[in-house]
């Protein structure tokens, strides 16, 4: 297009610009992030370059760690430029305690994973293996920390695990 326009672009165009993947785009879409598009008369959708621009933002915000939730509020404000910066910073820091939370977490993890290596491990037996002993016996306090469940790292994905059909 001319005429100082955007160029329109499809789903995939849309996603190759990004480096989203198109059913993280239509998830966006369903849950609200980003706007129904316009569509073709053959009812492709089309996007613009404020698709492109609000897409970029959500993909910056989850590399950041941001959930779903706060980057749709953090959108929701960019959207009203007389919002005070403070709510934004809020959101911000909420993250970052969360991050340093999960950073705690980790090197917990890092020191239990540590404790159940040993230096006889690559040339013993499985009999003789503290890995397999220690996962065996979880449950007898061997573990010194709390793990997360898997379905609490799934905050970390853009994508459903189910996705419902109509």
């Amino acid at each position: 297009m001319t005429g100082g326009r955007a160029a329109a672009l499809s789903i995939g165009s849309l996603a190759r610009e990004t480096g989203a993947k198109v059913q993280t785009i239509r998830y966006y879409e369903q849950i609200g992030l980003l706007p129904e598009p316009a569509r073709t008369a053959g009812n492709q959708r089309v996007y613009g370059k404020s698709h492109r621009d609000r897409l970029a933002f959500i993909r910056h915000a989850r590399e950041l760690g941001f959930p779903l939730d706060a980057i749709r509020e953090l959108l929701s404000l960019s959207d009203d430029p007389a919002a005070p910066c403070a709510t934004a910073d809020h959101i911000a820091r909420d993250q970052l305690a969360a991050v340093e939370a999960r950073i705690r977490r980790l090197e917990a993890l890092k020191i239990e994973l540590e404790r159940m290596l040993c230096d006889h491990a690559r040339t013993g037996t499985i009999a003789d293996c503290r890995v397999i002993e220690v996962l065996a016996d979880h449950s007898h306090g061997h573990c010194v920390v709390h793990h997360e469940a898997p379905e609490a790292a799934s905050d970390l994905t853009d994508t459903p695990t189910t996705v419902k059909t109509s």
